[in-house]
């Protein structure tokens, strides 16, 4: 029997996917269940599991467009599984192929014969005009007797000034995956039809760190090798700050302002396939640990190219790092349709004042990016302000007086 295998959706809004690799050739045998192909919608990458055992025959290419439902490869499940190794004769047969090949390429070079000795060579009063300017007598051509470089031609050779010669020079031209075409796309957007604005301030993380060195150990012991990391202090920030400033927890929908009274906090990760970005949903319930398992478990689902839809489907507030890369400062672009996106980065020893005295602390620039039709300089300034002094005094604002407790030791 023939069974055609079609597109299955991926998604609701979803209507059409690209083929972004074939896992498997055509004419293979392909098991039950077994992963044949990577496809590409505008917002993940999944795998495509084959419906039946049998031979394949591939119905699209890579890169090929196709819509939900279309037909993309026929699977004969009438042939039996051929055995795992090739007849002897069969075997022989290839054996006796590769060696006529190799008889095939095996070729003997012709040897170069110089046209004439002299060809090349330069005069003793060129040679020295040519070691002056550092010109190597390959590089020009002889005008003298049998190609001889002459005085002549070592006066008027002009040395290269660097003109690379003979380097790799070559290009590639690869289409975009549709889920980069997407993103591309919706980053365009976020610039041109929100009236973005980025405000800064800096953080003194000696707290945090205070913090994370006494607890890490036996919060990892505690949770089963769960990190103590600062994206679950930088969650737990930005939701008290929402609670606080609930505008920048809402977003536009043409003439009207959807107010959220949750925290579905978005967390910007780099996958194989491009950015990605999780929503870690309720967080505003979520424990230190809640949050640290919360994240870990879509870090590697996104690591492993099986990141859905509904994953990173909603999402009201979104945080990136771009700290993890080395980045200083920078201005994170909205996430559409959300209003605010919190940009964390490295943490640089830098002097400060403290109490009037010059004092060496681990400090970090962040930076809150918003949509100024719905958010005003208050509430963004003063968000990114609760932000700070959060992470600042996490013990009374994040830990509730009871860092142990918090930490669920």
């Amino acid at each position: 029997m023939i069974l055609e295998m079609k597109v299955p959706s991926p998604g609701e809004s979803i209507k059409e996917v690209e083929i972004a690799t074939w896992l498997v050739k055509d004419g293979d045998y392909v098991e039950k269940d077994q992963a044949i192909a990577e496809v590409d919608s505008d917002k993940a990458t999944l795998e495509l599991p084959a419906e039946a055992s049998g031979i394949i025959t591939l119905k699209a290419e890579e890169g090929d467009t196709v819509a939900v439902g279309a037909i993309v490869c026929h699977i004969d499940t009438d042939v039996a599984k051929p055995s795992a190794s090739l007849p002897v004769a069969e075997v022989k047969k290839d054996e006796a192929k590769v060696v006529e090949v190799k008889k095939e390429e095996v070729k003997v070079a012709a040897p170069v014969v110089p046209t004439s000795y002299a060809s090349g060579t330069p005069s003793p009063a060129a040679r020295k005009i040519l070691d002056e300017k550092n010109i190597q007598p390959s590089d020009i051509v002889g005008t003298g007797k049998d190609g001889r470089i002459t005085k002549d031609d070592a006066i008027n050779a002009v040395p290269s000034m660097g003109t690379p010669t003979g380097g790799n020079r070559s290009s590639e031209r690869t289409k975009l995956s549709m889920l980069r075409r997407k993103v591309a796309e919706r980053l365009v957007a976020a610039k041109n039809d929100t009236a973005m604005l980025t405000t800064f301030n800096e953080v003194n993380m000696t707290p945090i760190n205070t913090l994370r060195n006494e607890y890490k150990d036996a919060f990892k012991a505690k949770h089963g090798g769960l990190g103590l990391g600062y994206m679950s202090f930088f969650t737990k920030a930005v939701t008290r700050a929402l609670a606080l400033y609930p505008d920048v927890n809402s977003m536009m929908d043409g003439d009207y302002k959807i107010a959220y009274d949750f925290c579905d906090i978005s967390i910007a990760v780099s996958g194989p396939k491009g950015l990605m970005v999780p929503v870690v949903r309720n967080a505003e319930n979520l424990t230190f640990r809640g949050i640290e398992a919360e994240i870990k478990r879509l870090a590697i689902k996104a690591r492993d190219g099986q990141i859905t839809v509904d994953d990173m489907t909603g999402g009201t507030f979104t945080i990136t790092n771009g700290g993890v890369f080395g980045s200083m400062l920078s201005t994170p672009i909205i996430n559409p349709p959300q209003s605010g996106i919190l940009g964390m980065h490295n943490i640089i020893e830098r002097p400060i004042a403290v109490n009037g005295k010059v004092e060496i602390h681990p400090m970090m620039y962040v930076a809150l990016s918003y949509d100024h039709r719905i958010i005003d300089g208050r509430e963004s300034v003063g968000f990114l302000v609760a932000v700070k002094e959060a992470l600042e005094n996490p013990v009374a604002l994040l830990c509730d007086g009871n860092p142990k407790k918090a930490f669920e030791m």
